[in-house]
């Protein structure tokens, strides 16, 4: 990052000023409220708390009846919890998922869920989207969360522009609005792909059209820096990436039977709110998630909630 008053001076300080712009921008009222709360309950532990997902593009009179999606960065589990079984689970399978805090996880592991050397897409798919930065430790933790958003609207970039079938290649040089429009979208379509996520066909297009001017303005940028990068390095293969990312949203949704309290109606309500598919579900079921979960799965599936 620039130091104030500094001019940057290559593509990639431009693309990390960019971000780190749009991260500051003013939240809503409820949305700040709540990200002060998901902080308290971390104490010293918590270093930066990022407001992000479906409910940041929504008014803010419909805020009340949302769920909001933030993502904790701590520079300790251990001291992030009071159950050392809690910060072994983060550790070993990020994030954990609670019905206050959301999600949340370290620095480091966050760095490397937004390049291009991770093994799936769920970090940097969800983070080179719009993103605030409602709450940081210091402003050093601040320009490391820019640089790691900047990263992940690069893996995007980069992961899009490798598959010849997706999209053209594009020269930075050449393109326009509608290209960069249609590269997010097929980027988008991409990664839904690559994980168990309920999204609707248009999904990914009603996402991009949402901050149309804020995708066409970052992709001239994230190009500009992979001009100067050159090819990069070897990265995980698309088939690998769908493996994993499957597997650990399996496992992510075992881990969240005994981690979150309130989960599975968390679950269902974010599967009707992106694929309109509803299902009801017992107390039993409510009591006895994991072994419910197989039945309501297939259930899901046969009515087109995933793929």
């Amino acid at each position: 990052m620039s130091r104030a008053g500094e001019q940057p001076t290559d593509s990639l300080q431009i693309l990390q000023a960019f971000v780190a712009t749009e991260l500051a921008l003013p939240v809503s009222k409820p949305a700040l409220a709540m990200s002060d709360a998901v902080r308290s309950r971390h104490g010293d532990a918590a270093l930066a708390v990022l407001f992000y997902g479906s409910c940041l593009r929504c008014p803010e009179t419909q805020l009340v009846d949302s769920l909001l999606d933030f993502y904790v960065l701590v520079d300790d589990y251990r001291a992030a919890y009071d159950k050392a079984w809690l910060a072994w689970a983060n550790q070993v399978l990020p994030p954990n998922v609670f019905y206050l805090e959301i999600k949340y996880g370290s620095l480091r592991q966050f760095a490397h869920g937004t390049s291009t050397a991770a093994n799936t897409v769920s970090l940097w798919a969800r983070f080179c989207q719009p993103v605030r930065l409602t709450w940081s430790r210091t402003p050093t933790a601040a320009a490391a969360i820019a640089g790691a958003c900047s990263e992940a609207v690069l893996t995007m970039l980069t992961e899009v522009q490798s598959s010849q079938t997706i999209v053209p290649a594009i020269a930075p040089v050449s393109i326009d609005a509608q290209q960069a429009l249609d590269l997010w979208i097929a980027g988008f379509r991409m990664t839904y792909g690559a994980e168990l996520r309920p999204e609707s066909t248009d999904r990914a297009a009603h996402i991009v059209a949402a901050d149309a001017d804020r995708y066409v303005a970052i992709t001239s940028l994230g190009m500009s820096v992979l001009a100067q990068r050159g090819r990069s390095r070897a990265t995980p293969s698309r088939r690998q990436r769908r493996l994993i990312g499957k597997l650990l949203n399996i496992a992510r949704l075992i881990k969240g039977a005994f981690t979150f309290e309130g989960g599975l109606d968390y679950i269902l309500w974010k599967i009707a709110r992106h694929s309109g598919v509803t299902l009801a579900v017992t107390d039993w079921q409510r009591r006895h998630p994991l072994l419910a979960a197989p039945g309501l799965a297939w259930r899901l599936y046969r009515r087109g909630a995933f793929r």
